[in-house]
């Protein structure tokens, strides 16, 4: 016994070993493995990640939606047949050269990456009706399910739309707590419906078409949930003399509407601001980030010239490099970019610059008013002294 187990074990750990080598060596082939039309690759990424690229992608599921609706008419799809035929070729090609060419440039993560897995799932519903006309036939009764699911090709706008996949990620985010949210409804809808069945189920009066069994009732509590024809359930409860239904009815739409549904919506709510601002910001570094690009090609292409000069003052006779400097600055246009790095030239040293000149401009005008109200003070004193100087006088003489 301990003979065979000690076996397995031994025969464990070697199986175990031998995959994890198996594995290593996979790896490490793969790590070295380059492949050598890095610039055809380099072609393909730019023009998968190119704006023309990306019109043309929108324009032409918008355009199939178009034929899709023009197709549901049946005078329109008589009428128009090769047309509609021919268009199909089209968009079928369009859409298996969109996934090749993403596949192409990056076979690994192309797989990894949700978007395109909704694209991989929409090129095999394509072929679909094409497959079950040659295996089953024209007359094939499920044919028109297969027909009917190629409308899902309008889901190709999504990886093309940020606001869209900005939607999807709060709905991706909002799923466990939806569905917390669902489950408490849920059981909610359960209580009620067992009690809605033995109040308005079970008498000799009883609503069979709506409280009958636990499916109708849940069909029914859904009704009321939505505030769908409610009136009308109430009156037939009435009808049937019924003394606890109003209660009921009223209970039930105040917890599963005014609350639960707010809540489902208020936690929409939340999520989408969140996923906004995630947007919002992701914009945002977009933006710095093109910036500082621009700016990089700018310094660039300014060292670029600084060196074109520096090589002309080794080919051309000049006194010094100031000179040569003076030369290229009559050269200059007003409409030249220039990237200056000096911190007097930062946006925010202006902005406190212009807000201390603010403030100097206020304390000098205030200065200015207690200036003026000095030389008022100053001309009433001097307006006073020679009334002053008349009294004295006067005094003198009466002394005397």
């Amino acid at each position: 016994m301990s003979q065979h187990f000690y076996h397995q074990n031994h025969t464990r750990v070697i199986s175990s070993s031998l995959f994890e080598n198996v594995s290593l060596l996979f790896y490490e082939t793969l790590w070295k493995f380059q492949r050598k039309d890095t610039q055809c690759q380099a072609f393909v990424k730019r023009v998968i990640m190119s704006r023309l690229f990306k019109i043309i992608m929108i324009s032409t599921v918008s355009t199939n939606a178009f034929f899709m609706v023009l197709w549901t008419d049946y005078k329109t799809r008589y009428n128009l047949f090769r047309l509609f035929e021919v268009s199909e070729l089209i968009f079928v090609s369009i859409y298996s050269s969109e996934f090749c060419m993403k596949l192409y440039v990056d076979p690994i993560n192309y797989w990894k990456d949700g978007y395109n897995l909704l694209d991989v799932t929409i090129v095999i519903i394509i072929f679909i009706p094409y497959s079950l006309r040659k295996i089953k036939g024209k007359h094939y009764p499920y044919l028109n399910i297969a027909d009917g699911v190629q409308s899902l090709r309008i889901l190709k706008l999504i990886p093309y739309s940020r606001g869209i996949r900005t939607l999807v990620s709060a709905m991706r985010q909002t799923a466990c707590t939806v569905a917390s949210v669902l489950v408490l409804l849920f059981v909610l809808m359960y209580v009620f419906a067992v009690l809605g069945f033995c109040l308005f189920g079970v008498p000799e009066s009883a609503d069979l078409n709506n409280w009958g069994n636990l499916a109708l009732a849940f069909f029914t509590l859904f009704s009321l949930a939505t505030v769908d024809g409610w009136t009308d359930l109430q009156q037939q409860l009435d009808a049937r003399n019924f003394t606890l239904s109003r209660s009921f009815t009223i209970i039930f739409i105040l917890l599963a509407s005014f609350v639960f549904l707010s809540m489902f919506v208020g936690v929409m709510i939340i999520h989408t601001e969140d996923s906004v601002k995630k947007f919002e910001r992701e914009l945002m570094l977009e933006r710095h980030m093109t910036l500082m690009e621009e700016k990089h090609v700018i310094l660039k292409r300014q060292q670029e010239e600084v060196s074109k000069l520096m090589q002309t003052q080794k080919n051309v006779d000049h006194k010094s490099f100031t000179e040569l400097v003076e030369k290229f600055k009559k050269t200059l246009r007003h409409t030249d970019p220039m990237v200056l790095d000096d911190f007097g030239t930062s946006l925010p040293f202006i902005d406190v610059y212009l807000s201390t000149l603010d403030n100097q401009d206020a304390t000098i005008y205030k200065l200015q008013e207690l200036y003026y109200e000095i030389v008022h003070v100053l001309s009433l004193m001097l307006e006073d002294l020679p009334q002053k100087k008349q009294s004295q006088s006067l005094e003198k003489v009466e002394e005397k």
